[in-house]
């Protein structure tokens, strides 16, 4: 049976998701709307029909979301930094000035790097991020108030209903969302939809820095599954799922790939995130390539959303005895705890070796219970500790969990 998904947002741009398409096995149902907040109810309407859900923009996601009317997968298509580009070059071939212009929905970091990497002036561009409960109406009195008091020149709009309000009062362009940024969100939504049973169908995106083009890159990434593409900035961008990313990682112990890649190129870093949405985990992927690029000349990080940070580097660059005692600083690069707590953590498996709670962790911490509840999730990730069962005696409610930690 396929898979139906439906697509959320304005006609035009829902018409340029069905023109993309979906992969075999996919059906996708328009879901057009005339203006925003008409997304809750043709949510509502349409959950006995589709098996997940793809907005065309942040806006309709949130207020969805916010309405409470999504109980299924679903995912957004981001703007990037490639779109803005695309429309400042079509600005310039009509000849509009694209060093004063107001735009509205993507974040002011992403916009300033954006001109800054095409050599453009930043000092005159005025940016409204999106929030919850920004309107159509707020979106039109920024651009308005942009052109009173800083002269901006142009209007760039992310949203249809703040567009076609502004468009006949000043040069304006309305951004869509790219053919590769579609394409990607719509990949990572079928992964996460196929496996939402299980925990580890997660997507997981990937995004790989290496110094020159390498034909051997989708033969080492066999093993997790997914699809590779190249973004606009010349770096990789790996489509997947946690659960393959676990098995291909050892539970984010070690990375074949990184040795495969250090042994031909002078420079390899690999980022992964995962994240609830495609979004997130290209947020969280780039986050951690960066991360990677701080730590040696290869290295890999893998980021998640609960504030989970794993270093991973090649094998040959790890000592030997890498569970030993010597690796202590190594290990605790890669989990993301400092040495001293992954120190007294080695203590505390030493007073209680057949396994420990969250109480055991807060007390020998001296810390409160949420803290010690994110160092063994640090740990569990790292795959240096697992649940083994539950505390039953003397206690009352329900049991905490006994973790055995292997440091």
């Amino acid at each position: 049976m396929a898979l139906a998904v439906g697509v959320v947002g304005p006609e035009d741009l829902v018409q340029r998701v069905t023109v993309v398409g979906a992969p075999s096995g996919t059906v996708l149902v328009p879901l057009a709307y005339r203006h925003e907040t008409e997304a809750v109810e043709l949510v509502e309407q349409a959950h006995g029909e589709v098996d997940a859900f793809l907005f065309t923009g942040v806006v309709p996601y949130t207020i969805a979301t916010e309405a409470g009317v999504i109980d299924r997968p679903a995912m957004y298509v981001s703007y990037d930094g490639a779109t803005l580009l695309r429309a400042l070059v079509e600005l310039l071939r009509l000849g509009h000035n694209v060093t004063q212009f107001s735009i509205d929905t993507l974040r002011r970091s992403e916009v300033l790097e954006t001109l800054i990497e095409a050599k453009l002036p930043t000092d005159q561009i005025q940016v409204l991020p999106y929030r919850p409960g920004l309107t159509s109406d707020d979106i039109v009195a920024f651009h308005r108030t942009a052109r009173e008091k800083h002269d901006t020149k142009v209007a760039i709009s992310c949203l249809g209903s703040a567009f076609h309000l502004i468009e006949n009062e000043m040069p304006s362009v309305r951004l869509a969302p790219s053919r590769y940024s579609i394409r990607s969100t719509l990949q990572a939504l079928i992964l996460t939809t196929t496996g939402q049973h299980v925990g580890d169908a997660q997507v997981a995106l990937g995004v790989i820095d290496l110094p020159e083009p390498d034909d051997a890159l989708a033969a080492d990434l066999i093993t997790l599954g997914g699809s590779l593409a190249a973004l606009p900035d010349g770096r990789h961008l790996v489509v997947t799922t946690r659960g393959l990313l676990e098995q291909a990682t050892e539970q984010f112990s070690r990375m074949p790939l990184l040795d495969h890649l250090a042994a031909r190129h002078r420079t390899a870093y690999v980022g992964f995130g995962v994240g609830r949405t495609a979004a997130e985990a290209e947020a969280l992927a780039r986050r951690a390539v960066g991360r990677a690029a701080s730590i040696g000349s290869v290295a890999g990080v893998v980021s998640m959303s609960d504030d989970v940070e794993i270093v991973i580097e090649p094998s040959g660059d790890q000592p030997s005895g890498a569970r030993g005692t010597e690796s202590l600083p190594l290990l605790a690069r890669r989990v993301g705890l400092n040495t001293q707590t992954l120190a007294r953590m080695r203590e505390l498996t030493a007073i209680l070796p057949d396994g420990l709670t969250t109480q055991d962790v807060a007390d020998h911490l001296a810390v409160q219970l949420r803290t010690a509840r994110r160092v063994l999730k640090r740990l569990e990730r790292a795959g240096l500790a697992a649940p083994t069962g539950t505390q039953q005696h003397g206690r009352t409610g329900r049991p905490p969990t006994v973790y055995l930690i292997r440091l």
